[in-house]
């Protein structure tokens, strides 16, 4: 198991990226690595991170403006070779079809479920480890 997984967060939201945080922990599950939060409030930031690569993971917030992050989802599904599994933040549970056009990975609603956010954390770090093995 690698030492640390980082974990890429996208919102405008300083609370919403605080709220991921303290959701994820220093460790959202026993048998994944530590994270790492890369914190970005824009797209271009996105973007530069992705690039420079090293990102396990990335949680994106739907409700972002002005590039929400199911867009943004769908966008770097699209551009980035070799994408890290993507987690969306949805604002309501009716969203999750939107989730699915976007090609998350996986989706968690606002406000943020501590359990539920680390679970979805924890499986797609999971899937990243076994991928890469």
């Amino acid at each position: 198991m690698q030492a640390t997984a980082t974990v890429l967060v996208y919102s405008d939201d300083s609370g919403t990226r605080e709220q991921v945080r303290l959701a994820a922990g220093r460790r959202p599950a026993a048998d994944v690595p530590q994270v790492e939060i890369v914190e970005c409030a824009t797209l271009p930031a996105v973007l530069a991170a992705l690039e420079q690569g090293g990102i396990d993971a990335c949680v994106l917030d739907g409700e972002t403006a002005p590039a929400g992050g199911m867009g943004v989802c769908r966008q770097i599904k699209d551009e980035i070779f070799r994408c890290p599994p993507v987690l969306l933040l949805i604002g309501r549970p009716q969203d999750s079809w939107l989730a699915t056009w976007s090609r998350a990975d996986a989706a968690v609603t606002h406000p943020i479920d501590p359990v539920a956010f680390a679970d979805a954390l924890a499986g797609l770090l999971r899937h990243r480890q076994l991928a890469q093995a």
